[in-house]
């Protein structure tokens, strides 16, 4: 077994460096396991780290493991945004002008991501989400949910937009705010979490603008996930994901619907995602997030 692994590092849902969020990417992880993994998740101590492997179905291009600090995921969004990029960066898979299609195999089940390719090189990567959205009508009431936030329950939307849990691949709780002041301001209180969501479905928190929606603006948007050892995350393409889903349900039948998210400003990493859903006859179709990234580093680690 190898004991040193090329890695690289770079920002997701943005286009100028040390902004969106950042992500560590081990291009051949054979050899490693899942305790090893875990343990590279957590020396880079970023939100996601990506462990790309060969593909175990000849129709995918590549085989993909996602780590959080705190454990695996099935699924994520800008691990999948960016390892794309990555692989049409570096020359790693060959690229199509115009547009390169590519499928990425992960827990949740192949993931198709399409490459937008300009001059020979990536620009952005768009993916679509493997899991078709489910909904549950558990979530907490607003009361609750201005705890969860430490905000006034004037804070929380309750008409038209209502809390929801959906899931894409990764359950969260859409929380729809009635001001970007609101969402600004909100902040995590651990002991409420441990008391509304850390034994139920949704165990992440995803809080957005929901004022924007009606005045067809950039939504702000912020993510909390404590279970996933993830105090804020800059951009959030499962859960974005989620809220295209959340939005679509409530949205009239339309060829394809889309929506601008902005996130990770609060924290000083801007990161902006770009959303659709396909809606006919009161059924949700694909769902799509995308976005841009840069590079930033490249390294060795060592194992041992």
């Amino acid at each position: 077994m190898s004991d040193a692994y090329a890695y690289h590092t770079l920002d997701v849902f943005t286009d100028t460096i040390f902004g969106g969020n950042p992500l560590a990417v081990l291009t051949d992880a054979r050899g490693l396991n899942a305790e090893q993994m875990q343990q590279i998740c957590r020396e880079f101590n970023l939100s996601e780290t990506v462990f790309v492997l060969p593909p175990e179905d000849t129709s995918h291009t590549r085989r993909v493991r996602i780590f959080t600090p705190g454990r695996e995921l099935p699924f994520a969004g800008h691990p999948t945004v960016g390892t794309a990029f990555l692989l049409a960066a570096t020359g790693m898979i060959p690229l199509t002008e115009g547009a390169t299609h590519i499928v990425l195999g992960e827990g949740v089940g192949p993931v198709p991501v399409t490459i937008r390719v300009e001059n020979g090189k990536p620009v952005s990567a768009q993916l679509t989400t493997a899991q078709a959205p489910e909904f549950r009508d558990d979530a907490p009431t607003a009361r609750d949910i201005a705890a969860l936030l430490s905000l006034d329950v004037s804070d929380v939307s309750t008409t038209p937009l209502t809390a929801e849990a959906v899931s894409c691949g990764v359950p969260f709780l859409i929380a729809p705010l009635t001001s970007r002041d609101a969402v600004s301001r909100a902040r995590l209180d651990r002991a409420t979490w441990e008391r509304v969501l850390a034994n139920g479905w949704t165990k992440e928190v995803y809080l957005f603008d929901a004022r924007a929606v009606s005045r067809g603006g950039a939504i702000r948007a912020r993510m909390f996930a404590p279970s996933l050892g993830i105090g804020e995350d800059p951009a959030t393409g499962s859960a974005a994901a989620c809220l295209a889903a959340y939005l679509a349900k409530h949205a009239a039948d339309g060829a394809e619907l889309s929506w601008t998210v902005e996130q990770g400003f609060e924290m000083g990493r801007p990161s902006i995602l770009s959303l659709s859903a396909e809606k006919s006859g009161g059924e949700i179709g694909a769902v799509k997030v995308a976005g841009k990234s840069v590079l930033v580093s490249q390294g060795t680690l060592r194992v041992r």
